[in-house]
């Protein structure tokens, strides 16, 4: 049986601003990535990732052209349907994003308890087998203050990959990471994603990392580039 895209996207345009200050982010854009891929997408600041980025995690509306996430159209979605969207979606930004009153377990309890379904046990024993399982079992009770930046976004990896998403989106993950620390984090991504079959769409302009990718895309004024499988692991 053929595997189905978790995401496809075919000629996707994008514009910021109105009337004269319109101005085209994206030029048909066709992509499409399937359950348990890690695609990495690279190119300058400016040159649109960020912006994708937000249109497949539904924090944007598709304006024209196609984008599927799980076989569902998104283009004239309503917003409670990108809400749902957004709950079936791990998100990890540059920065951490962490609430900073709330220690480590109860940051990644929050993710789970916005499924309402869940009971306050199941939820607690899941986010300390999730931290557990990005080697923060002995600081569950620490606060993001007292923790350092690789930590931290081990935290918000944890977080985004609690509910077994098909997807996670990261934006620039290491960027704010020594070289260690943002390897460390990437391999995690990658062995808890193929762990759990989640697939992950990663942004970034640290070249140390695309070596993790099955296949990279470059991004460059609104165009996305041709495909490279296996880019990195070959070099």
């Amino acid at each position: 049986m053929e595997r189905q895209p978790v995401v496809t996207i075919k000629n996707l345009n994008h514009y910021y601003g109105k009337g004269a200050l319109k101005r085209q982010i994206l030029h048909d854009i066709n992509l499409e990535i399937y359950p348990g891929e890690i695609v990495i997408m690279t190119g300058p600041s400016g040159s649109g990732k960020t912006t994708l980025l937000s249109l497949i995690g539904g924090l944007r509306s598709v304006q024209e052209g196609s984008l599927t996430f799980l076989e569902e159209e998104l283009y004239r979605a309503s917003q409670k349907k990108l809400v749902s969207l957004r709950q079936k979606i791990g998100y990890i930004f540059q920065a951490h994003n962490l609430l900073g009153f709330l220690t480590a377990r109860q940051n990644v309890q929050m993710a789970v308890e916005i499924k309402q379904s869940v009971s306050q046990y199941h939820a607690v024993n899941r986010s300390i087998t999730m931290l557990q399982a990005v080697g923060l079992g002995n600081y569950i009770n620490y606060y993001p203050e007292n923790l350092s930046g690789g930590q931290k976004q081990r935290i918000a990896i944890a977080r985004a990959l609690v509910n077994n998403p098909p997807m996670v989106l990261a934006d620039e993950p290491t960027a704010a990471l020594d070289k260690q620390s943002g390897r460390d984090v990437v391999e995690l991504m990658q062995r808890l994603a193929k762990e759990q079959g989640t697939s992950i769409l990663l942004v970034t302009h640290d070249n140390r990392i695309l070596d993790i990718a099955d296949r990279i895309v470059e991004m460059e004024d609104g165009i996305l580039l041709g495909d490279n499988h296996n880019v990195a692991v070959n070099n």
